[in-house]
Formats: C-alpha cells, sequence, structure tokens
C-alpha cells in the first residue's frame, strides 16, 4: 500500500458496487490521491526554503560585511529584519489564510519570497540587503501557516494526515541540517549565491501548486483592530527580544518596545473577546490541546534554535573553528534528526502521540544538561555528540504536537491555529538568542552564561513535558 494511500475497499463492498460507477469512483481516487500528493510536495518545499533561509544565512555575514561594509549592528539585521516581519505578521497571515484560502494565499507569500529573495542577491548596499529581508520575512509569515493549512485540506483522515505532517516536517529537518554547511559552501563562490538558491525552489514549488485543489475559503470581514494590535504585541515583543540581546534588558528602547508588546497584547485580547468577527477567536482556545500546544512549541524552539546559537558561538570563539567547519560540527545533530523524522508519524501511532513529545523535549533536558556538565576542556566531536539528543528531539516533538494541533481545531480555523502555533515558535527562538546572548556577554564570562543558558533550556523543555500530559489525544472538532 502506497504510503499515502487509503485502505482498499474489501470485497465485500466491490461486490455491492454498480460496476458502472467502479470506474469513475476509482479515477476520482487516484485524481484525489495526486492532488494530495503533490499539495503535500508544495507544502514540503515551501517549509523547506524558509527554514533554509533562517539557517543560512548566519554563516554568510562575514563574506556580507567584506562586500557591502557596515557594523555589527547592520548584520544584525540582515538576520532580525527577517525574525522580525516573520513573527510579527503570522497571526494575520494565518486569519488570511482562513479568508482567501490556503491555496491562494500560499502562493502570493511564496511569490513575494521569492521576488524578495533576488532583491537580497542584487542588494548593492547593507540597507538595500536588510529591507529585501524586511520583504522576505513578510513572505515566509504567509507561507508557514498556509503551509500547514495546506496539508490539512489535502488529508482529512487523522492518520494519513499525521504521516503527512511527518513527510512536512522533513522540509524543515532538511533546511535545517543543510543551511550551516550549504551556506558555507555557497559563501565560497559569492555570498549572493546564497538568496538565488530560492529561485528553482520557489519556482518548482509553484509548479507543484497549480496541481493542488482549490482551499476552502471562510466569507468573514478583517478584524482590523485585532491585525493592528496583534502586529504591535508581536512586532513589539520580537524586537524588544532581538534589541535585548546586544543592548540589555534596561535598554530604554527594550523597555519602551515591551511596554508597546504588553499595551498592544491586552488590547488584543479585549478586541478578540468584543468584535462580532475576531481574527483569533478565543474559543478556539476552550481546547486544552490548541493551549498547550503552542507552549511546546515556545519550548522546543527555545532548546531546538538556542542551542545551536550558543554553540556556533562556542565553536567559533572558544575553540576558533571558521564558520563551515562550525556548520560541519552540527551535521550530527542535524543528520540524525532528518534521518528520524520519516518515522515520526510510525512512532506515534504505535505509542500514541504524548509518548514520543514528552521523551523528546525529555531529550532536549538530558542534552541541556550533559552539555552543562561537561568540562569546557572537551574536545569539538566529544560536544557535537552531546548534541545529539537535542537534534533527535525535533521530529519527537513537532510532527505529533502539528498533528495534534490540526486534530483538535475546525478546518476553517486551521490557519488561525497554524499562525498561533508558528508565532510561538518564533517567539521562542526569538526570545532564546536575546536571553542567551545577555547571559554569555556578562561580565561573569561565556562559559558561566552558557551553562546557565542550558540550566534554563533544560527548566522550559521539563515544564512543557510535564504540560504535555494533559494533552488530549482523541480526534475532536472544535
Amino acid at each position: 500500500m502506497p504510503f499515502f494511500a487509503s485502505p482498499r475497499r474489501s470485497p465485500t463492498t466491490d461486490a455491492h458496487a454498480s460496476p458502472h460507477q467502479s470506474p469513475t469512483v476509482e479515477a476520482h481516487a487516484h485524481a484525489t490521491e495526486r492532488h494530495a500528493v503533490a499539495t503535500l510536495a508544495a507544502a514540503v518545499l515551501g517549509f523547506f526554503v524558509i527554514t533554509l533561509d533562517a539557517a543560512i544565512v548566519n554563516v554568510a555575514l562575514p563574506s556580507i560585511r567584506d562586500a557591502l561594509g557596515g557594523g555589527i549592528i547592520g548584520l544584525q539585521w540582515v538576520v532580525d529584519g527577517y525574525t522580525l516581519m516573520f513573527a510579527a505578521l503570522l497571526l494575520s497571515a494565518g486569519a488570511l489564510s482562513d479568508r482567501i484560502g490556503a491555496r491562494r494565499a500560499f502562493a502570493g507569500g511564496l511569490v513575494l519570497f521569492v521576488i524578495a529573495s533576488m532583491a537580497c542577491g542584487l542588494a548593492p548596499s547593507l540597507p538595500a540587503l536588510v529591507a529585501a529581508r524586511v520583504a522576505q520575512g513578510i513572505g515566509a509569515a504567509v507561507t508557514m501557516p498556509t503551509s500547514m493549512a495546506l496539508v490539512r485540506h489535502a488529508f482529512p483522515d487523522p492518520a494519513r494526515r499525521a504521516r503527512a505532517v511527518g513527510v512536512w516536517a522533513m522540509g524543515g529537518a532538511v533546511a535545517a541540517a543543510a543551511g550551516p554547511v550549504l551556506g558555507g559552501v555557497l559563501s565560497l563562490v559569492s555570498w549572493r549565491m546564497i538568496f538565488w538558491i530560492n529561485l528553482p525552489v520557489g519556482v518548482l514549488t509553484l509548479l507543484l501548486l497549480a496541481r493542488a485543489p482549490h482551499s476552502p475559503t471562510r466569507t468573514a470581514p478583517f478584524d482590523w483592530i485585532g491585525q493592528v494590535t496583534g502586529i504591535l504585541a508581536m512586532g513589539g515583543l520580537t524586537y524588544g527580544a532581538i534589541e535585548a540581546g546586544a543592548a540589555g534588558f534596561t535598554a530604554p528602547r527594550v523597555l519602551v518596545s515591551l511596554g508597546v508588546a504588553v499595551v498592544a497584547l491586552a488590547a488584543f485580547v479585549i478586541a478578540q473577546a468584543k468584535v462580532a468577527h475576531p481574527m483569533v477567536p478565543l474559543e478556539l482556545f476552550r481546547s486544552a490541546t490548541v493551549v498547550i500546544a503552542p507552549g511546546i512549541a515556545f519550548a522546543f524552539m527555545v532548546g531546538f534554535y538556542g542551542l545551536p546559537f550558543l554553540f556556533s558561538l562556542y565553536f567559533q570563539q572558544q575553540h576558533g573553528l571558521s564558520a563551515l567547519a562550525a556548520g560541519i560540527a552540527f551535521l550530527p545533530m542535524m543528520l540524525l534528526s532528518a534521518c528520524l523524522t520519516p518515522f515520526s508519524a510510525r512512532i506515534a501511532e504505535r505509542t500514541g502521540p504524548r509518548v514520543p513529545i514528552i521523551a523528546g523535549l525529555t531529550l532536549i533536558a538530558a542534552g541541556s544538561v550533559a552539555l552543562a556538565l561537561a568540562p569546557g576542556s572537551v574536545p569539538v566531536w566529544v560536544t557535537a555528540l552531546l548534541l545529539i539528543p537535542v537534534g533527535l528531539a525535533g521530529p519527537l516533538v513537532m510532527p505529533p504536537t502539528t498533528a495534534l494541533l490540526l486534530e483538535h481545531v475546525a478546518a476553517h480555523r486551521t490557519g488561525t491555529a497554524s499562525g498561533v502555533f508558528n508565532t510561538t515558535r518564533q517567539i521562542g527562538g526569538a526570545l532564546a538568542v536575546a536571553v542567551f546572548g545577555a547571559l554569555i556577554s556578562a561580565p561573569s564570562g561565556f562559559e558561566y552564561g552558557l551553562r546557565v543558558s542550558l540550566a534554563l533550556a533544560a527548566a522550559v523543555a521539563l515544564a512543557a513535558a510535564l504540560a504535555a500530559t494533559r494533552m488530549a489525544t482523541a480526534r475532536r472538532e472544535t
């Protein structure tokens, strides 16, 4: 039986079926299957390319500085301009997906992303590159939640959907594994290549998307109050987290941006409770699973994104490795994560989804503790091996959590739920970089800050593992 094929009908069923209807039914089933596979392939490639772009840029920053000039702040915004817009617009993008259809929103976001990638590759100056990266972030914000919604609509059966989510997650896993090394290799030719590589991938994705069926839409007015306050809340929080990593949490601009985020978030929640057509209906969170899943995504990103940030600096600053050598040091962690990803759905089917989720979060905590206890004199290869448990957590945590979330929301709310889910992912990564960056830059020294950061990552992962025990696993549409 093909991986995504529906179970075959029994001989009894076939015996009672009309011989004149059977060929038509079979043809329709095959066409539906082809459309589902094409949709999944497009969603996987879309997830791949936007994840790759987040992972590939860091190692090319020295080459960008040599070509375009600029100080550390300018280079920081080459990375953070993308992250800021990505996180700030995810909620709005999810609501847009539900209203105009995931297929149309996905296509629009991907086209913007590809055009912005071309602008990045042609940027004549650092400000132009930062502006193009901001546009990339807008395109990525639309593409991410709509890729999840495409999978939800293409695979209505929960079991097949769980397997499809496992394949979809491979896009991010392969991109995360390939990003650092591919960025180092392409930078040897030209740093502009790291952006131009998005063009052929984007074109192929759009060709596959053309074979996908139209997505359902929901006719409802846009919640402009929710849109504005949501963008202000997520943008203020992300900007404050980014700037805190460089200026500290007591810097005036950090305090102002975080204050704006708090006020905007309060206004957002009030608006969602009062407006007739809220962007994020509060009844969505009546399910404990829908509440817990974003928290798990947040905790996962603190470990899975924050630890590579820490050890990228550790390998280069403390051990003197080049950017390419540091990327290679992450290969065991990332490759094993990518290899395990195709089996995540099978594991969840056999054990139930909560078991791999809790096991993966526990692996993040155990790996963080082991790294914190390791003496600073250990060779790089030992540290690379100790990072493997963190890498294995990826396919154990994210695919079953994503599948559970999609199973516990109605189809017409998929984009909105995906936007909430991915917003917490981005905030978790941004806050991890900010807090960990501030700790390793403190007067107490890099090594002390590293160990405190690892302890925080372990504590957050264990708290999420405890919360995961309360997630429901039975199918229940809200």
